[in-house]
C-alpha cells in the first residue's frame, strides 16, 4: 500500500491534510490517486494511520483517517552519524542507506582533510535535497520515522557541542584504540554518537580534541573501509548489539 508523509500539525481530528508540493505531485501526477484510494500515512510522531483520499485540490490532499495507531516507547538508543562529506554525490546514498538502516540522526561533517568544499548557499539546498532523500528513503523502508538530516557542520563546532550523547566513539586508523565488542559489550546507552572520517582518516589533532570530550577511539580490525562502508558497517553493528 501506498505510504505517505505529514507533519503532526497537519493532522486535524478525524482528517489529515497533504500539502507538500513533492509529495502532491507524487499522489496526483504519478499514482493519479483518486477519492476513495487508501493509503497509509505517518507522522514525525511516529504514528501511522489508515485512511482513505476523500478530496484532493490543486494545493492539497484530504485523507480521511480510518483508523491510528502509536508507537509504544521502544526503549532503543537513538543513534547519530556524523560523516565526513565523500567526494561526488556519495552522501546522497549513504543518507538513503542510513535511512533504511534506522539511524536517527545525520551530520555532515566538514573536517580538516575533508577535499568537498561548501558555502552556505549551496550548503542550505544541500540539506533540503538530503531530507527529501531522507523521507523517500523512510517511505520505502516503511519506518515510522524521518531521521533528522543537519546542516553541514564543522568538525570543531560538533565537538564542542556534544554533551547530549552519552556513548561517542570515533573510528580511526592510529593509536592506541579498543574493538567494537569490547566497547559495546554490555553497554545500555539513550544517545550514540559516531564521528566517521573522510579518506585519509581524521588529524591527530582531532583525535585528540574528540578524546578530550569524551569519545573512545575504536577499530574497525584489519580492514581499511571507504566512508560509505564505514558508515554502514558501523550503522548495522549498533543494530546488531544494541538493538
Amino acid at each position: 500500500m501506498n505510504r505517505f508523509y505529514c507533519a503532526f500539525s497537519s493532522v486535524r481530528q478525524d482528517k489529515i491534510i497533504i500539502s507538500d508540493p513533492v509529495q502532491l505531485h507524487h499522489l496526483k501526477d504519478v499514482l493519479r490517486f483518486k477519492p476513495g484510494e487508501k493509503a497509509v500515512i505517518f507522522d514525525d510522531q511516529g504514528a501511522e494511520y489508515s485512511a482513505v483520499l476523500s478530496d484532493i485540490f490543486p494545493d492539497r490532499a484530504e485523507f480521511l483517517i480510518r483508523d491510528k495507531k502509536t508507537p509504544a516507547p521502544s526503549g532503543k538508543p537513538r543513534i547519530t552519524i556524523a560523516c565526513a562529506l565523500p567526494k561526488k554525490s556519495k552522501i546522497d546514498d549513504i543518507i538513503d542507506r542510513l535511512t533504511q538502516l534506522g539511524v536517527d540522526r545525520v551530520i555532515p561533517l566538514i573536517t580538516e582533510r575533508v577535499i568537498v568544499k561548501m558555502d552556505k548557499e549551496r550548503s542550505g539546498a544541500k540539506q533540503q535535497r538530503w531530507a527529501g532523500i531522507a523521507l523517500s528513503a523512510s517511505k520505502q523502508s516503511q519506518r515510522n520515522t524521518v531521521p533528522a538530516v543537519d546542516p553541514v557542520t564543522d568538525f570543531s563546532d560538533l565537538i564542542e557541542h556534544c554533551s547530549e550523547f552519552d556513548l561517542k566513539l570515533i573510528p580511526n586508523l592510529l593509536g592506541e584504540r579498543k574493538g567494537l565488542k569490547e566497547v559495546l559489550s554490555g553497554k545500555e546507552p539513550e544517545n550514540v554518537l559516531v564521528l566517521i572520517g573522510p579518506e585519509g582518516d581524521f588529524t591527530p589533532e582531532e583525535v585528540d580534541a574528540a578524546v578530550k570530550a569524551g569519545f573512545i577511539p575504536v577499530t574497525f580490525g584489519n580492514l581499511v573501509f571507504r566512508v560509505e562502508t564505514a558508515c554502514l558497517y558501523i550503522a548495522s553493528v549498533l543494530n546488531y548489539e544494541l538493538r
